[in-house]
């Protein structure tokens, strides 16, 4: 029944030769073309018992060393469900969902809004499991952060925004939350399903608060005239104090801009959509 995986991607060797062991060891057929991303390739494929499946091999980080802890603690609701997994590698055998209708499709934004709203208050009503990364810890190193990056930024309104969003975040710092997050639920991480109308997909699971949730939603297919509305849907659908969604939403602000100087991707602070929702909750 096994395959070779067809015209591999000539940028990602060893995902594909990992690719390739995995479909003999569990079995697989691969019947699609492999879709790759930055660090996984997501191969179509069908279990020995004719079950559609898709298989995913992956650079483990800490961001997804926890993928399938979080999908077994979900187990279906919400998000994809998980068939294997192979915990050394962190290849997984996923629920084959329809890539060709994810929820970035759906022409009415506030629509897809209210899908991403009522997901993630499914996927954080669960308790994080033990082994997670923790957003106490994510807190504690944004601050050690701070103080290089103040001095690095090199646009002094971003400056100020800055200063702002840590001021935020030490409001809601002493209590990080226990909740299992999934840190990056935005429009392309959701899928059409034959079991449910949308399910999430590629969590970078993290033990925390839902109101860290927000930014990803608020940020993608950006439309400022429509960022209230959004907050608003969102703070509703998962039952939210609109403060501390606010101060939170902040604090994710301010470790998206952390990363990006410290990665030398700054480049131009006025079109970075994620510093623009951070100066219209600001204004709130």
């Amino acid at each position: 029944m096994v395959t070779q995986v067809p015209t591999p991607p000539s940028d990602h060797p060893v995902l594909t030769h990992r690719a390739n062991h995995f479909l003999a060891h569990w079995d697989l057929r691969a019947d699609g073309p492999p879709m790759s991303g930055i660090a996984a390739l997501v191969l179509p494929v069908t279990t020995a018992d004719g079950t559609p499946a898709a298989l995913k091999v992956q650079h483990l980080d800490e961001e997804c060393a926890g993928e399938a802890t979080a999908l077994l603690t979900w187990a279906g609701d919400g998000a994809a469900r998980l068939l294997a997994h192979d915990p050394p590698t962190g290849t997984l055998l996923l629920e084959r969902l329809d890539e060709h209708r994810p929820l970035s499709a759906l022409p009415d934004t506030r629509a897809a809004v209210d899908v991403l709203g009522g997901l993630l208050a499914r996927l954080t009503a669960h308790p994080a499991p033990p082994g997670l990364r923790r957003l106490g810890d994510i807190v504690r190193g944004m601050t050690d952060r701070l103080p290089r990056a103040l001095r690095t930024e090199p646009d002094p309104a971003t400056r100020r925004l800055l200063r702002d969003c840590a001021v935020a975040l030490r409001e809601v710092a002493d209590e990080p939350g226990d909740r299992l997050l999934h840190w990056d639920l935005h429009f392309g991480n959701v899928l059409a399903s034959a079991r449910a109308p949308w399910l999430a997909i590629d969590p970078k699971p993290l033990a925390g608060d839902p109101a860290f949730e927000l930014l990803p939603a608020l940020a993608n297919r950006y439309d400022p005239a429509d960022t209230r509305h959004r907050f608003d849907a969102l703070t509703a659908a998962l039952g939210l104090d609109r403060e501390r969604a606010r101060a939170w939403t902040l604090a994710r602000v301010l470790q998206n801009r952390l990363w990006q100087l410290e990665e030398g991707e700054a480049g131009r602070p006025q079109d970075d959509v994620r510093l623009a929702v951070g100066r219209e909750l600001r204004a709130l």
